[in-house]
C-alpha cells in the first residue's frame, strides 16, 4: 500500500507541475484550476500516506490514544486551505469573463488527456485497497478528478470548434465549485470528529437499547460515543445492574462488549458498573455541584462499581 501511495504522490506532483507550466503557456485558467485541484489530490494522498505511517506508531503515556487524531487535524487544515484556493479560482474566473484572454485549446486538450490517463491509473491502483476507508476516500478523490479533467478536454474541443473563449473561465468556475463542495464536507466531518461528536453512522438509541437488552442490565446512562479517527470509535458509559456479587459483573461486561464489538464495531470501551442509580438529565449523569468537587466526592456512585476496558 505504501508503495502505491508513493508512486501516486510522485505522478501527481509531476502532473501539478505540467498543468501549472502549460496552463501559463496556454493562457488557460481551466488548466491552472486543474493544477490547484491536483494540489488537493497531492495533499489527500500525502495525508493518507501520513495516516498509514502514524497507525504504526504506538501509544505513549503522554499520548494514550497514539497519533490517530493527527490525520484528522491535517485533513481539517488541508480542507480550509482548499476553500481559500476555490474562492481565489472563482474570483479569477469572474475576472476572466470580464477581460477575455485567448487560450490554446490544443495544448489544453493534450495536457488534460495526460491527466485523465494518470488519474485513471492511480484510481485503478487504489481500487485494490479501497476496502480501507482512508484509501477509499483518496480513490473517490482521484475518480472525481478523472471526470473533471475529461471535462477540460471537452471544453478545449468546444473552444477549438466554436472559438468561444468564455468556456475556459466557465470550466474554471465549475472546478472551483467542485473543490469548495468537497472541502466543505471534509471540514464538517473532521470538525465533527475533533469536537468528539457522535459518529454519523451510529444511532445512540440503538446502542442504548442493545446494551439494556443484556441480561442483568437495568439501565444505561452517561452514554458517550466518539471517533478517534473516521473509522475507529470509542465508547464510555455507566451501566446499572441488578444486585449481584462483584465477581458476576465480569460476565455482564463480556456480554456488553460482545454487543458493542460485533453489532456496532466498537472495540474500545470504558464501562462503569453500578448497583445504585445516579440522578440523570436526558440520559446522562447529573454533574455534581462545583463546590462538591473535591478529593472526597468520588464515592457518590456507591461502593459497588467497577471499570472495564
Amino acid at each position: 500500500m505504501k508503495g502505491i501511495l508513493k508512486l501516486s504522490l510522485a505522478l501527481t506532483f509531476l502532473y501539478i507541475l505540467a498543468t501549472f507550466i502549460f496552463g501559463l503557456r496556454a493562457h488557460s485558467l481551466a488548466l491552472l484550476s486543474e493544477a490547484g485541484h491536483n494540489v488537493s489530490d497531492f495533499l489527500a494522498l500525502a495525508l493518507s500516506f501520513f495516516a498509514v505511517y502514524l497507525q504504526t506508531r504506538p501509544a505513549t503515556d503522554q499520548r494514550t490514544f497514539g497519533y490517530q487524531r493527527a490525520g484528522v487535524l491535517a485533513g481539517f487544515v488541508n480542507a480550509l486551505t482548499l476553500i481559500v484556493l476555490s474562492v481565489w479560482l472563482a474570483i479569477a474566473a469572474v475576472h476572466r469573463f470580464a477581460v477575455p484572454i485567448t487560450v490554446q485549446p490544443k495544448l489544453m486538450m493534450i495536457v488534460a488527456a495526460a491527466g485523465v490517463v494518470m488519474n485513471g491509473v492511480i484510481a485503478a491502483l487504489l481500487w485494490k485497497f479501497s476496502r480501507d476507508v482512508n484509501i477509499r476516500s483518496v480513490f473517490l478523490h482521484m475518480l472525481s478528478d478523472t471526470i473533471s479533467t475529461a471535462a477540460v478536454i471537452v471544453g478545449g474541443l468546444f473552444i477549438r470548434l466554436t472559438g468561444f473563449q468564455w468556456i475556459d473561465p466557465l470550466l474554471s468556475l465549475l472546478i472551483a465549485v467542485m473543490i469548495l463542495w468537497s472541502s466543505v464536507s471534509i471540514v464538517r466531518e473532521t470538525l465533527h470528529i475533533l469536537l468528539e461528536g457522535t459518529p454519523r453512522s451510529i444511532d445512540l438509541n440503538e446502542i442504548r437499547t442493545a446494551m439494556q437488552s443484556v441480561e442483568g442490565v437495568v439501565g444505561v446512562h452517561d452514554l458517550h460515543v466518539w471517533s478517534l479517527t473516521a473509522q475507529t470509535h470509542a465508547l464510555a458509559s455507566h451501566v446499572q445492574v441488578v444486585e449481584m456479587p462483584l465477581t458476576e459483573c465480569e460476565s455482564v461486561l463480556e456480554r456488553l462488549n460482545h454487543q458493542l464489538r460485533d453489532h456496532f464495531g466498537i472495540s474500545h470501551t470504558t464501562i462503569q458498573i453500578e448497583i445504585t442509580n445516579c440522578p440523570t438529565v436526558d440520559g446522562c449523569s447529573q454533574p455534581p455541584a462545583p463546590d462538591a468537587v473535591d478529593a472526597h466526592s468520588h464515592h457518590h456512585h456507591g461502593p459497588a462499581h467497577s471499570h472495564a476496558h
